[in-house]
Formats: C-alpha cells, structure tokens, sequence
C-alpha cells in the first residue's frame, strides 16, 4: 500500500520549468505540470501534429511527393483511360445487340428488344388513349403523301403484287423531296445521293420492306436500313429521329424517320443521306427515282 501510495504522488509532484535572463537573472517565463499533465500535453502534441500532416497532404498538393501517388497528369491519364473503356463497352454491347438482332430477323424471329415487356403494375384495361391536335395533324400530312405511293397493294391480302425482278418494272417511292446537292460518285467512294430538304421533314421507305438494323454511329448519325424484295437495300443515314424499330414490316411511303444533321462527319447541315443497293452493288438512285 505504501508503494502505490509513493507512485501515486510521484504523478501528482508539481514540476517547475522556467527561463531565467544569464545576466540578470530575471525570470522571463515558467510552467508548472505534473508527470499526468506532461503527458497529456504531449499526447495533444502528437495528435495536433499528426493531423496537420493528414490534412496538409489531403488538402494541398504535398501529397504529390509521396512515392507511388499518381501526379495530376497521371489521374487525368487515368480517368481518360477509365472514360474511352466505357465507352469502348458501351460500343461493343451495341455490336453483339445488333448481331444478335440480325440473327433473329434473318432466322423470322421478333428481335429480343422489339419485345413489349408487360408491365404487370398497371391496369391496361383502365386505359384510355386520346389523340393530340398534333398527333392528328402528323396523321393527317402523312396520309397525305402515303396516298400518292405507287406500289400495287392488294386490297385483300394487304401485299405488294410482283410485276417481275427487274429494276425497270419496280416504282420507286421518293424517300424526301428535295435537292440533290451530292450526287452519286463511285470515284470519290460516295454511293449516295444526299437530299437537301426542310428540316424535320418525313422520311418514306422507298418500297415495301424489312427494318433490318438500327442504330447511330458516330460519322453518319441515326440510321436505318431497309430490306426489300429481289435483294434491294435501302439505307438512310444522319436523320434526326427514328420512327421505326429492327424488325419492322414497313410500306412503301410510310414514315420511318426524320430529316437531321446528326452525325459528327460527313455532314453540313439537315439532308438525306441515301443509299441503293441491289445484289450487294451500290445503285445511283438518281437514275430509279425523281427527287
């Protein structure tokens, strides 16, 4: 007991530190502490200490000169480096979307992402659909230029009449009118002919067909490829929307887009770019259809 008492006032004996003038022996400045007040003081010190130099290297640009931590260069290189590798997933999703799509029109079956899923949180039977002034003007501007399609539709059975496999025997709907400001070029490698028209004007399937790809890519836009009969394709590059989905059934002269400027290459302003091919040959549709 004696021994625990000695120790306990040991830590509680009053230490003085003080500074005294060599010459005069002035006393300039003193603290009075025990051994549990020293201690103390000096646990604050390294605490105060330690969270100075956390906050100076979270804070400042000191953190830099610790071996190993990535300079502002290098974190920007990263985060670029992060940024294309998204992107480059994102582009390769929309490959094997589009291939797997491909395969299921070319085998007759409804792509995967044509398919409506049913949202079973809704009463569909309460439903009620109304139209739109807008809505009914679109309607109205579209079946008045779907009137003048010169396709041979059967009233019965809903199908174009084959009138033979030869290109002179098939009438051509014009997809936009307008002016042709680029026209077909096999030198220069344009196998188009690109349409000047009013912005956001329709779009028409040139014939009845299949949507068979869909899609925006960076040089053309938002674009979208039709198959037709006696191995004709028709392809219709920087719209600025798309009315029509992969796997479509479309008429000759019904709407499947809009007229843009989408695309970051070649392109100047809102046209058509129109593409003919027949046997896997690129046509001049100059030559097939009035403009």
């Amino acid at each position: 007991m004696a021994k625990k008492e000695k120790r306990k006032e040991k830590w509680n004996d009053r230490f003085r530190f003080a500074v005294f003038n060599d010459t005069t022996f002035e006393e300039l400045w003193r603290v009075r502490l025990t051994r549990a007040n020293a201690l103390l003081a000096a646990a604050l010190l390294v605490v105060f200490i330690l969270a100075l130099n956390t906050s100076l290297i979270a804070f400042t640009n000191l953190r830099e000169f610790i071996p190993g931590y990535p300079d502002v260069e290098m974190r920007r290189n990263i985060l670029m480096n992060a940024i294309m590798l998204d992107s480059l997933e994102h582009e390769l999703e929309i490959r094997d979307k589009y291939f797997r799509d491909l395969n299921d029109v070319i085998s007759g079956k409804q792509p995967i992402s044509s398919v409506a899923m049913r949202d079973t949180t809704r009463d569909y039977d309460n439903i009620v659909f109304r139209r739109s002034a807008e809505d009914s003007l679109f309607r109205a501007r579209v079946e008045e230029e779907e009137k003048y399609s010169l396709s041979a539709t059967s009233a019965v059975t809903g199908t174009v009449s084959e009138q033979g496999t030869s290109l002179a025997n098939i009438h051509f709907f014009p997809p936009v009118k307008g002016i042709i400001s680029s026209n077909f070029d096999t030198r220069t490698r344009h196998y188009a002919t690109d349409i000047v028209t009013q912005p956001k004007a329709v779009v028409s399937s040139t014939l009845e067909g299949t949507v068979i790809m869909t899609g925006w890519t960076m040089e053309t836009g938002f674009v979208i490829a039709i198959q037709h009969a006696n191995n004709l394709l028709s392809v219709y590059k920087h719209n600025a929307r798309l009315l029509k989905e992969m796997g479509d059934r479309v008429w000759a002269g019904e709407a499947i887009s809009i007229v843009g400027d989408s695309g970051e290459l070649y392109t100047s302003g809102p046209h058509l770019h129109f593409e003919l091919w027949h046997n896997g040959v690129p046509l001049d549709p100059a030559q097939y259809i009035y403009f």
